[in-house]
């Protein structure tokens, strides 16, 4: 490296201020939002590979027994050959999803999907031809309600919206033929009709019911694991960096490192170049950035920021930073609080929740002297919570529990809002 050379470091999307920096042009992913990012629609992720597996098992008993089904019919089948060229193409995109889903990492590609589709679509129309002279469809067919429930295979696979779709079009196909093959005075007999709405029911309902759990699921698995890394700031300093800003502070420092070893090994001159220089003064100022903000925001501010769930719900009020005062039962306390009294809000992974939109806000002192019944060496910090959204009568017994850990308290309603007073003692920070 010579003197013209111009030294580059990675620089964050975000400081430590929230202004976006860079190209970017866009906000940084809250920390929970990144780790949940292998929950898109095309990865068997956060356990959902176990309830893949799970279907899999409940796809091959189904399987057996629709090949149970059809051995016992052979003599009666119109057409046997091509009920059992149904069962072979079945089998054989069945395999191939399994394998490729393992070879390609537990995920299925857009061809193989495609595949996979053409393949179900053929085995439901050779075993349709095969029994169409019976005009009993749903009494006879086997590898086409089979193929209904060989969907469950794809539901850690590909995305919900596909799923369904998919399994809609099948529906779609067993009412149409079921229809067009009906004998003559069939919908007045109560038997057809039952076996028919049964056969339909029990090859486009599974994979339905299979995305209903694998979404709630994973719904479940990214709320926790944002609430486990949020928690981590109840035994944080009173002040400190969140944890975004502790990865862009080590970006920074590698960046300060390499520009040192530089000019120390001389591959760099001094006096520096101006686009260098440029680059050192980017730096100095993102580390003063991080000097500064370590020594405004509380842990509480870091928890509500970074979190995917509080961070659209809660808003903070904390002029006078006292949130950092607060004893890890304390903070435990006001952060479950929040937590159960946003815990219906929609969601990305559930956005067509229903109900109104819950909201936190939490305003914390300011200190009033003199305030009576405070133990020497301690100081009443004021916090009042106000959240709408949700009636009195409505809030989780839990949110009490988590309030009385605060201090005490007393709530009141005023137009469709809860509030609730609280009086947390905290020790003087003056006698630190």
């Amino acid at each position: 490296m010579n003197k013209n050379d111009t030294i580059t470091f990675s620089r964050p999307e975000e400081n430590t201020l929230g202004v976006v920096v860079g190209n970017a042009r866009r906000a940084v992913s809250s920390t929970a939002r990144r780790f949940s990012r292998a929950a898109s629609a095309h990865r068997a992720s956060l356990g959902t590979a176990f309830l893949g597996l799970g279907a899999v098992i409940v796809v091959g008993l189904r399987a057996v027994y629709g090949l149970i089904w059809f051995v016992s019919q052979w003599e009666v089948y119109p057409e046997p050959l091509a009920a059992l060229a149904a069962w072979i193409v079945l089998a054989a995109i069945l395999i191939g999803a399994i394998m490729m889903s393992r070879v390609s990492g537990d995920r299925l590609p857009d061809w193989m999907f495609g595949l996979f589709l053409a393949g179900l679509a053929i085995a439901f129309a050779l075993d349709v031809i095969a029994i169409w002279e019976l005009r009993d469809i749903g009494g006879h067919a086997t590898a086409a309600l089979t193929a209904g429930m060989a969907l469950l295979v794809l539901v850690a696979l590909r995305g919900s919206a596909e799923i369904l779709a998919a399994a809609g079009v099948l529906g779609v196909a067993l009412v149409a033929v079921m229809f067009l093959d009906a004998p003559v005075g069939a919908f007045a007999d109560s038997t057809w009709i039952a076996t028919q709405v049964t056969a339909i029911a029990g090859s486009v309902l599974p994979p339905v019911i299979g995305v209903v759990i694998v979404e709630g699921f994973r719904r479940m698995v990214q709320v926790e694991l944002d609430r486990v890394l949020v928690q981590s700031t109840v035994s944080a300093p009173r002040f400190a960096v969140g944890m975004l800003a502790s990865e862009e502070l080590a970006r920074l420092d590698l960046a300060a490192e390499e520009l040192l070893d530089a000019v120390a090994n001389k591959k760099t001159n001094l006096p520096l170049t101006p686009k260098n220089a440029s680059v050192a003064a980017q730096l100095a100022t993102e580390l003063r950035l991080h000097l500064i903000e370590g020594r405004r925001e509380t842990w509480l501010y870091h928890a509500i920021s970074e979190s995917e769930q509080l961070g659209k719900s809660v808003t903070l009020s904390d002029k006078s930073s006292l949130a950092g005062l607060l004893d890890p039962t304390q903070r435990d306390g006001l952060l479950s609080a929040a937590w159960l009294l946003v815990a219906d809000v929609p969601s990305a992974a559930n956005p067509r929740r229903r109900g109104p939109v819950r909201t936190v806000n939490i305003q914390i002192g300011p200190v009033v002297p003199g305030t009576a019944d405070v133990p020497d060496h301690k100081i009443a910090v004021p916090i009042t919570i106000t959240s709408t959204g949700v009636p009195r009568n409505r809030v989780d017994s839990g949110v009490w529990d988590a309030i009385g850990r605060i201090g005490r308290y007393s709530d009141s309603t005023q137009d469709a809002s809860l509030r609730v007073d609280i009086e947390c003692i905290v020790d003087n920070p003056a006698d630190q």
